[in-house]
This record gives structure tokens, sequence and C-alpha cells, in this order.
């Protein structure tokens, strides 16, 4: 049975669906002798094609292994497929180009699409800054799961999943490793929290809380038997230095240092406080202002003598506060 287009489309919407990543790859241009045709597609997974079409066996290596490498770092590619004896590799400006021993002799053009799982953050605690971080994270892209004992559904109106409990099995059955998670317990069920996000097998750990707190938790559950590399990889305090103090500014400071993490960047951001602390420049001394409706032709204040007592007059129209 031939595979269509909207078959391909189907299957890949099918793994999105499953959170398993793969890459659309389309036939862009076809030298004859070759199997594919210009438009022919497939799904491709690390694992090899799940469906469609895009060429024979000498094609799917090269293809399989340019997949996998833009699963890995989330860029498209542009491969050609060409004979060659050597069978090598070789970057053509923005085309990567595989030498082929194939006995067709044809060549083929690709592109290579990855498509990527929504990235996942869970949030562990139901605390006001777990609320307003579950609201604003679906706005940057990632897909948010609750973690809170006796969590309300109704608390999180944005979260793609609440689950009511913070049982270490419980999670592991319930939620996919890999995500980046938030403890925001806030005092509440700290450290059954952060045992549960350690369970998780999550990509990043952050911890609401002050730097002291943390460090007495980290002691607590290393004592208790965590693994003490992974408790010393929590961060904490969590968010960026953004002089942060409501629970929306400090959810916003937690989800700036989620996305900095996500996209690979580690540039600290400074403080307002750093920039509070800078000694004011002097403002230069100001000559003496000629011709104002208000000091006109007098000297500055210290070398002017005292004006003698005037009788009180209203005025009218005058620059200087008048109606």
């Amino acid at each position: 049975m031939n595979t269509t287009s909207l078959d391909v489309l189907a299957a890949a919407q099918r793994l999105q669906q499953q959170d398993e990543a793969c890459a659309l790859v389309t036939v862009l241009r076809v030298q004859a002798p070759a199997s594919a045709r210009p438009g022919d597609k497939a799904v491709v997974t690390a694992d090899g094609i799940a469906a469609g079409w895009i060429g024979g066996g000498c094609a799917q290596p090269a293809v399989v292994k340019t997949v996998r490498q833009a699963l890995a770092d989330g860029r498209a590619r542009l491969i050609r497929i060409a004979p060659s004896e050597e069978g090598d590799v070789r970057e053509l400006e923005d085309v990567l180009e595989f030498g082929m021993a194939c006995h067709s002799g044809g060549t083929l053009e690709l592109f290579v699409d990855p498509l990527l799982p929504r990235a996942r953050l869970v949030i562990v605690g139901d605390s006001p800054v777990a609320v307003s971080l579950a609201g604003l994270a679906p706005r940057v892209g990632l897909q948010v799961s609750v973690v809170a004992h006796g969590a309300d559904a109704t608390r999180f109106p944005d979260a793609a999943q609440v689950v009511a409990s913070d049982d270490e099995d419980t999670l592991a059955a319930s939620i996919a490793p890999g995500a980046f998670v938030v403890v925001a317990t806030q005092g509440r069920r700290d450290l059954q929290g952060l045992r549960a996000a350690l369970a998780l097998r999550a990509r990043q750990v952050s911890f609401v809380a002050s730097e002291r707190k943390a460090q007495v938790l980290r002691a607590a559950l290393v004592e208790a038997g965590q693994d003490a590399a992974a408790v010393a990889a929590i961060v904490a305090p969590a968010g960026q230095a953004i002089g942060a103090q409501t629970p929306e500014e400090i959810a916003l400071s937690v989800l700036a240092a989620v996305v900095a993490a996500r996209r690979g960047s580690t540039a600290p951001v400074k403080a307002p406080a750093a920039v509070a602390r800078q000694r004011p420049r002097p403002l230069p001394e100001l000559p003496p202002m000629a011709g104002s409706c208000c000091d006109a032709g007098m000297a500055p204040s210290a070398a002017r003598p005292e004006p003698a007592p005037v009788a009180v007059v209203e005025s009218k129209g005058s620059c200087c506060g008048g109606r």
C-alpha cells in the first residue's frame, strides 16, 4: 500500500502527541536514476524510518545519521547524497554531501526538518509562585505539569497535567524524564517536594528558596540517602536576579532562568541593585540664568543679599506659579 503525504504527516503528529522526537524528511531534487521522486516524504526517528519513502537502502543510512544530529541540536539540514567511490562526507556551503557507492548512480537532495517535543516544565507545589508560574510558562511554549499533594486542578487552568500526589513512585509512572523541574512549595512539604523532584530524573531542578534554607534541606536530603551529586546540582535560589518581590515577579524571574537553561544560555543577568550601588555623578554647577522672569539678572543664591520686605501683590499670569 502506497503511503501518501497525509499518511506521513499523520504519523508525525502521532509521534508528537507521544512526545517522541522525529524529523520530517522531504526529497527536494532527484537526478536519475533514483527510486525517489521530488516531494516524497518520510518521518524518521533516531531508530530509522517510521513512515514514508525517501529512497532505497543507499540513502537511508545517511538520512538516519543526519536525523540523529538534527534531533540533538534542533537545527534543520539540507543534505545531498551523490555517487562516490570514497564514501566521504563534505560540507559545501549550506549543503552536507554524502558520498555513497550506490549501484544506481543517482543523486538525491533532501531537507531534514526536526520535530522536537515541547519542552516540559514540572512545577512542584501549589504556592502563589507556583500558580503564577503555571500561568506564565505556556506563553513561552512550555508544557506544564503541576505536582502537589491534594492539588486543586481549578487553580491551574493553563496546566496540561495536574498530579494531586507528590509520591515518588506515582510521579515516575506519570511524568516522563527530562523535564525542567521547579520546586515552589514555599514552606509546605519542602523536603518531600525536593525528593519528588529528584525522582523525576529532570534535566534541571530549581528550588524557590533562600540559599540558607536550601543548604539545610540539601544536607537533610543527603543524610536521608539521596544521591549527593544530584542534590548538589539543585539550583537555589531559583530564578534570575531581577529584584523580584511579588509572586508574579518571582515567577517571571524563575521562568527567565528556565528559558535561559533551555536555550543553553549561561550569561548572568545583573541585578538592578548593582546599578543602584554605583556612586552618582555630581551634577555640574549651573551658571545664573539671565533673563528669567523669576530671577532676571540676579547672582547665584549664595551671593544674593537678603531681600527687603515687600508687600505681597497677587500675581496674574506669572510664569513662576500663577494661575
